[in-house]
């Protein structure tokens, strides 16, 4: 790949322990294998102050602030708008989230989940930054708060895409980009690769949610940001495109959404 076409992992958690032993090994093999930019995305705030510390040693390393919607805070407490605001100031901070709801993870009564998730999204038009999305088994409610909140305002992305044509279309009608993982590259994803060959170049992302779900051929092993080229290669096979074509276009679409990202020949 040319300088032009390298490739952005939009959603990995490097900060985990999972990668304390060899983190300067797996930036190096990212980097080897085209992967110039990550978004290393927040899940809890008390350890927000792990990816704070990546992002002032890695100008390539940009981060989110939030709490995923499965964290448990009883230490810290529910995350506040306003704690979400002041920590989105930090240099480094593109987004807010990872946010939204999972039912497949939590059940019974789960309106804290929602009210955590009405937070992220106010949170976002008052940054005036992005939403990084977590939906699992609760498309109709996550498209109803995201609409009931006017998230369209400030747009973002359904990270790690496993739902329906129907949730697509509703989330891109709402502005939102469309990111898909290693989960589209297995063998019994078929729904999922039919919804990635219809979704508009102009919205799609790449990601590897690392260090889970390991795409093809690598399935087994703990997912790292260099191993996002196999899914991208996958796409862009999938959708009839070239690889150089679908990494550059991917790339471009992740600083068209993260716009406090500085990318190649913006400074």
């Amino acid at each position: 790949m040319t300088s032009s076409h390298l490739l952005v992992d939009s959603h990995c958690h490097i900060d985990f322990p999972d990668f304390s032993e060899d983190l300067d090994g797996v930036l190096e093999r990212a980097a080897e294998n085209g992967v110039a930019y990550l978004l290393c995305v927040s899940v809890e705030l008390e350890k927000f102050q792990r990816i704070k510390a990546l992002t002032q040693v890695h100008d390539h390393i940009f981060s989110s602030i939030g709490t995923h919607p499965n964290s448990d805070c009883l230490q810290s407490g529910e995350p506040q708008v306003s704690d979400l605001v002041e920590g989105s100031l930090d240099r480094g901070v593109v987004a807010i989230g990872e946010t939204g709801l999972d039912y497949f993870r939590s059940k019974g009564d789960l309106g804290w989940q929602k009210d955590r998730f009405r937070v992220h999204v106010r949170a976002a038009k008052k940054a005036q930054l992005p939403l990084i999305v977590h939906s699992r088994n609760a498309k109709d409610d996550t498209i109803a708060i995201l609409k009931d909140e006017g998230a369209d305002e400030y747009g973002g992305v359904m990270h790690c895409f496993t739902e329906d044509w129907e949730m697509a279309c509703a989330a891109l009608d709402l502005g939102f980009y469309i990111s898909f993982s290693g989960i589209v590259t297995f063998r019994n994803s078929l729904d999922l690769q039919a919804v990635a060959r219809r979704v508009p170049g102009e919205r799609l992302l790449v990601e590897t949610d690392a260090p889970y779900l390991s795409p093809v051929p690598m399935r087994g092993k703990r997912n790292e940001p260099a191993f996002v080229r196999y899914t991208a290669g996958f796409l862009a096979e999938l959708r009839g495109e070239p690889a150089e074509r679908l990494a550059q276009q991917t790339t471009e679409n992740f600083f068209r959404l993260f716009t406090m990202a500085v990318g190649p020949n913006q400074g």
